[in-house]
């Protein structure tokens, strides 16, 4: 590991006490949820070797997060462990609206309408929440829902808020549900009001990082850091790695941010899921020239939501993520 990139990522992670902190190179980032937001539970991770709290934008209030640092930064004060918290933004993620009767079944062959205003959805119409759905996408595209369960192709854009769908790979929709479009340049902002908002409330609370979701080129980073600048803040960024656009862009991305994280949530929908292990690799090695730290996150061990032990290929995955040269590894759903 470069002498940089310990440098830089582990001042603020490592000053620990404790067997397993002191013997292992390689971070875990743990997010925090319900089901180990209190003083003891967080304890009881730190000691298990968890280096930095992730607090996802996505879910929860400020006062839910509020109590949750308070309760970190008490297990700095009393115990003798340093550990960074990070703030993840939401970002613009595209989703579609309530549905009657909570479901649509979409059946192959069947066409559909995607619109941009408001509304309850059903077999025939759904409402997706972007604005610029009918002036980003193109006759012939693709749209994935649901991480990719169901796939629909762009027949006609019919006006400016509706775009008629036919449904390649069919499915049951259920509300609230993710809407990814790989095939599209999206002219999204990559930092949405509610991010804006979550952001000062970061900035107040004085983390140490803040994550921002679905960065598609270096602007995205500079207009970030910018606010951060403004508000005289020193918090470092985290470029996460999510969009065929980022792709292109990854050297430049890397050069911009502070660190970087592989998401391979939505990358994995983004692109095709075979490209995954191959552009992790690449993502990596691209950090570690450059001397920037660098997580691999998303279904590291995922089966442990309802089992005792992971998969074997669960340990192999997270193995190669530390032998590749990851700084860190990030667990979701399995802590929080």
């Amino acid at each position: 590991m470069s002498k940089h990139i310990g440098k830089y990522l582990h001042q603020q992670m490592d000053k620990t006490a404790g067997i397993t902190h002191s013997q292992k190179k390689t971070k875990i980032v743990a997010t925090v949820g319900p089901a180990c937001d209190t003083y003891d539970k967080l304890l009881a991770l730190v000691k298990a070797g968890v280096n930095v709290f992730r607090l996802n934008f996505s879910h929860g209030t400020h006062e839910d997060k509020t109590a949750v640092i308070e309760n970190i930064r008490s297990i700095i004060k009393n115990e003798p462990y340093n550990i960074a918290i990070l703030g993840d933004l939401q970002g613009p993620k595209l989703r579609v609206g309530d549905l009657e009767d909570g479901k649509v079944l979409l059946v192959e062959g069947a066409e559909i309408t995607f619109t941009t205003e408001k509304m309850v959805g059903h077999k025939d119409k759904v409402y997706v929440s972007y604005p610029n759905l009918s002036t980003d996408v193109q006759v012939g595209e693709r749209i994935f829902l649901d991480d990719g369960k169901m796939e629909l192709k762009v027949v006609e854009i019919l006006n400016d808020h509706e775009v008629k769908m036919s449904v390649t790979l069919g499915g049951l929709l259920l509300p609230k549900k993710g809407v990814n479009l790989p095939d599209s340049a999206l002219t999204m902002p990559s930092l949405t009001e509610k991010d804006i908002i979550d952001l000062d409330f970061i900035i107040e609370q004085k983390l140490d990082w803040v994550a921002l979701s679905f960065v598609r080129k270096t602007a995205d980073i500079t207009q970030l850091k910018q606010r951060i600048k403004d508000k005289d803040s020193k918090i470092k960024v985290i470029a996460k790695i999510e969009m065929p656009e980022a792709l292109k862009n990854l050297r430049d991305i890397i050069v911009e941010s502070d660190a970087v994280m592989v998401a391979r949530g939505d990358l994995g929908v983004e692109i095709p899921i075979e490209q995954v292990p191959i552009v992790q690799k690449d993502i990596i090695r691209k950090c570690m020239h450059r001397a920037k730290p660098v997580i691999v996150a998303t279904q590291m061990m995922e089966s442990m939501l309802d089992r005792t032990k992971p998969n074997r290929s669960e340990v192999s995955d997270v193995a190669n993520a530390v032998l590749e040269g990851a700084d860190a590894v990030m667990l979701s759903g399995e802590t929080a």
